[in-house]
Order: structure tokens, then sequence, then C-alpha cells
């Protein structure tokens, strides 16, 4: 099945999208690899006033949960891990309005991850209660919101 599908996300746009531009095919630590994944996007939208990233980030999680609903239909499973593109959603919300830099950049992956992984509540309740493309990326979102706190209150703590 997994060279089927490796066909399927270089072929199909939703999956290629779905599958955070192929990062979720890796056979371990897919999450890592979709967020890793996420690091040139955002380089490249780090660049736009906070407004229009965060409209950028909000165009994303809406078509996230399109694609991951379409994907999850199609294979028949709830939140299939190889579906990453709630990584790439999660750490551009981790990372809105942080200071630019790779030692900002990687606090924020590191800290996305730990959260993302370990789900504290109400995140694991979302994981295992919302379904959907919805509940692929909600946990997602909830992950960065302690996440994004942390980054901005090192932030904060530095330039005091």
């Amino acid at each position: 099945m997994q060279s089927k599908l490796g066909e399927k996300v270089w072929q199909d746009p939703v999956y290629f999208i779905a599958f955070g531009f192929g990062s979720g095919l890796m056979p371990k630590a897919p999450g890592t690899f979709g967020t890793l994944a996420a690091i040139p996007v955002y380089c490249l939208i780090s660049l736009f006033s906070w407004p229009w990233y965060l409209a950028f980030t909000l165009l994303a999680f809406i078509l996230g949960v399109w694609v991951s609903d379409r994907v999850t239909q199609d294979l028949g499973v709830q939140d299939y891990q190889g579906i990453v593109w709630d990584e790439v959603v999660g750490y551009l919300l981790t990372m809105f309005m942080a200071p630019h830099g790779w030692s900002w950049m990687i606090l924020g992956f590191v800290l996305f991850r730990i959260f993302d992984i370990w789900k504290p509540q109400p995140i694991r309740f979302v994981d295992k209660k919302v379904q959907g493309g919805l509940g692929v990326m909600l946990d997602d979102v909830l992950a960065a919101i302690p996440a994004f706190v942390i980054l901005q209150l090192f932030a904060w703590g530095l330039n005091k």
C-alpha cells in the first residue's frame, strides 16, 4: 500500500498538500518531518506583515481541513499518520510574530513538537472526539497555542 500511496502523493495535489509536500511519506516520525517541511513555508511568509501572515495561515488551515477530510475519507482511516498538513499549520501558528533567526525557528519547532506529541488536555480530548478534516487540523492548532505562548514569553524575557 505504501508504494501506491507514494504514487498518489506525487500525482494528486490534494494528497501532496495533505502529506506536507511528501514529507508525510516518511516511515518513521512523519509528524516531525511534516514540521520540518513547514520551515521553508515559514521562511517565505515570515517576510509578510502580520495581518498577511495570519491570513495566509488561516487559509492554510481551511485548505488543511478540506484536504485532510478528502484524504481521510479516501483512505478510510481517521487521522492517518501521513497526513501532516496539520503540522505545517501548527508550526506556522507557533511562529506567528516570533523574532527572526534560526534559534527561534528551532525553539518553535521543539516547543510545537513537544505539545503535539504530548497532547495535554484539552488537546487529547479534541484529538479523540473531533472527527474528519477538522479533527485532524484542530488538535495541532491547539498544540500550537501553548508553544506560541512559551515562545513569546522567551522573546519578551530576552527583550526585557
